[in-house]
């Protein structure tokens, strides 16, 4: 009889837990971490991405500015987070180059890419060089000869050094043999900003966020930076059309922390899918003039050593930068 009581007891404790197990993911909102200000790259795919998200999983997706360290404050908030689903990031390429960064300097990282598991690709742009509006260089040899005469003289802004509007300028500086001096900001819409409102002359802009400023006239295109010219500046070079040998991508890519069960993963990953062909998603992303790029977690992955090659290299042949 006493041991009928046990067991009966020990089951009665054991249902609460089992229907917790059993709980459907999601039953509670979703924290969607964006590691840069609003307004940037990064900020604009998550917006439209967390929109759909929303509707699809029934649940709030919210989008979360956690700017900082050109993006380390927020990776490491999603690096650290409970893998349970709930928290989940959009972040841009710097995730993979910070870690490599602290590598070089001897520093310990704030977290490595081994805490995050890759959900998808999102976009995939190459930075486009542009000028204020009212600087005199109409072409990258304009400028080039002009930075040859007046080293460390001319001001271009970025968004944390090793960032992603940071990399690509010190890239193309290296190649071209010239030296210039650069004004941070802490993230894509601020180090925009700089350069419209005249306190720096150029930056290595998202096309997304530049297409409307050029329209406007308010900035100039020189170059690109991917290996084929832009479709949204098809009269502007590459700078490997020029004779750099510079390519460099700004991508957005989602995340969750590693260790998130897989039938958890599968469901972000089944949503995202279905977010990034929606309606909503694909017209915002015309809007912006940003090509589609998704890739599903398997090829991410792929994209994701592929890319860490190139910016290991990068990173090594640019060296500490203070």
């Amino acid at each position: 009889m006493l041991v009928r009581l046990c067991v009966s007891l020990l089951l009665a404790l054991a249902l609460p837990a089992a229907a917790l197990a059993q709980e459907p993911f999601p039953s509670k909102p979703i924290t969607m971490v964006v590691p840069f200000p609003p307004g940037g790259q990064a900020d604009l795919s998550a917006r439209p991405l967390a929109a759909a998200m929303s509707r699809i999983l029934k649940q709030p997706v919210v989008v979360l500015n956690r700017a900082g360290a050109a993006g380390a404050i927020g990776h490491r908030a999603v690096a650290t987070a409970a893998p349970d689903g709930y928290t989940i990031m959009v972040t841009l390429v710097s995730v993979q180059a910070l870690p490599m960064v602290d590598k070089l300097f001897g520093r310990e990282s704030q977290y490595t890419m081994a805490q995050l598991a890759p959900l998808a690709l999102l976009v995939a742009d190459p930075p486009v060089l542009v000028v204020g509006g009212d600087k005199p260089w109409k072409s990258v040899k304009e400028l080039v000869d002009d930075a040859k005469k007046r080293p460390d003289d001319i001001v271009y802004s970025h968004s944390g050094l090793y960032g992603p509007s940071h990399l690509p300028m010190e890239m193309f500086l290296h190649a071209a043999g010239i030296k210039m001096r650069g004004l941070p900001a802490v993230g894509g819409g601020p180090t925009m900003a700089l350069v419209l409102g005249g306190s720096a002359a150029m930056w290595a802009s998202p096309p997304a966020m530049a297409v409307a400023q050029v329209s406007a006239n308010k900035l100039r295109p020189l170059a690109s930076f991917g290996t084929q010219r832009h479709p949204a500046f098809p009269d502007v070079p590459t700078l490997k059309e020029l004779g750099y040998d510079v390519e460099y991508y700004v991508w957005s890519g989602s995340f969750a922390p590693a260790g998130t069960p897989e039938p958890i993963m599968k469901t972000l990953r089944d949503a995202i899918r279905q977010s990034v062909n929606s309606t909503e998603f694909k017209t915002a992303m015309e809007k912006l003039r940003s090509p589609e790029a998704y890739l599903d977690a398997p090829q991410f992955k792929e994209f994701l050593s592929r890319d860490a090659a190139r910016l290991g290299q990068a990173i090594q042949k640019i060296g500490k930068v203070q």
